[in-house]
C-alpha cells in the first residue's frame, strides 16, 4: 500500500478496523493497548530505563498515542508515516500529545541515534519486501546504540488473522511475513539479540484464560507475533 492508498482510507480506518476485526471480540483500542503493555513489559524485564525518545513507525491515526503518555509519561513521543491524511487525523485527536512527522517512505528526518525505543505496529507487511532492507537499516541508524526495535505483525499462520487480512480494504496490497524471515531481515540489518512471542491466542470470549498467553509465547498460533532487537553498544543488557 502506498501513500496514496493510506490517504485514501485515512478517515475511515477506524471504523473499517472494527467491522473487520469482529470476530475477535475485541475493539481497535483493545489492539492498541495491548502492544504498548508488551512494550512496556519488555523495558522492564530487560531492566532498561524508561526511554526519554520513543518513534512510532508508520503510526498511522495516532491509536498508540495515548498509551504511550500513560505507559512513559516523561517519554517525548514522535509518529512517523507517508500519509499526510493520516497523521492529520492524529494531530486532531492527540493535540500537543506527539510530533507528527511527515515520512517520505525512504529517509526519516532525524539525525542518528535519536531514540531509545522504536516500535512499529503491523507496518511492514504494507511494504513491498524489496524495500525492507533499507527501511531497517534507516531504522537502526536513527535507533540509540542499545536502543530497543519491536515490531508487531500477523501471524500468517493463524486463519481467523488470515481471514480477517484478507477480507480488510486496506489490507488488500498486504504480503504477510513470516516471523522467522522477518527475524533473518533484522539479523542481516545489523540487528542483534533478536527474539520473537507469539500473541493473542484467545478471542475475547475466552478472555479469562489471557493470564495463561505468558506462558504459550513460543507456540507460532497466535494471531499475532512480535520481534524485539537491539541496536549494538559496548555494553547494556541483552534480549536473550
Amino acid at each position: 500500500m502506498d501513500k496514496s492508498e493510506f490517504d485514501r482510507f485515512a478517515e475511515e480506518y477506524r471504523q473499517i478496523h472494527a467491522r473487520n476485526i469482529g470476530l475477535s471480540g475485541e475493539s481497535p483500542e483493545f489492539f492498541a493497548r495491548y502492544k504498548v503493555q508488551d512494550v512496556a513489559n519488555l523495558v522492564c524485564e530487560l531492566g532498561l530505563p524508561g526511554p526519554s525518545r520513543i518513534l512510532d513507525f508508520g503510526a498511522g491515526v495516532g491509536n498508540s498515542i495515548p498509551h504511550f503518555r500513560q505507559q512513559f509519561p516523561e517519554a517525548s513521543i514522535y509518529c512517523a508515516d507517508v500519509s499526510h491524511a493520516s497523521l492529520k487525523i492524529a494531530a486532531e485527536r492527540f493535540a500537543g500529545s506527539a510530533a507528527l512527522i511527515q515520512f517520505d517512505g525512504e529517509t526519516l528526518p532525524m539525525p542518528a541515534g535519536s531514540f531509545e525505543l522504536i516500535f512499529s505496529a503491523c507496518v511492514f507487511h504494507h511494504i513491498p519486501k524489496s524495500g525492507h532492507e533499507g527501511l531497517l537499516r534507516e531504522l537502526l541508524r536513527v535507533l540509540a546504540p542499545g536502543g530497543v526495535l519491536i515490531i508487531f505483525e500477523h501471524n500468517p499462520f493463524n486463519p481467523l488473522t488470515l481471514h480477517a487480512v484478507n477480507t480488510c480494504p486496506f489490507d488488500e496490497n498486504a504480503v504477510l511475513l513470516r516471523p522467522r524471515e522477518l527475524c533473518d531481515a533484522l539479523r542481516q540489518g545489523g540487528f542483534t539479540r533478536v527474539i520473537r512471542h507469539y500473541r493473542l491466542f484467545f478471542p475475547g470470549a475466552l478472555r479469562r484464560l489471557r493470564a495463561f498467553e505468558r506462558f504459550l509465547t513460543w507456540l507460532p498460533l497466535g494471531a499475532q507475533y512480535f520481534v524485539a532487537a537491539r541496536k549494538p553498544s559496548a555494553s547494556g543488557p541483552d534480549l536473550a
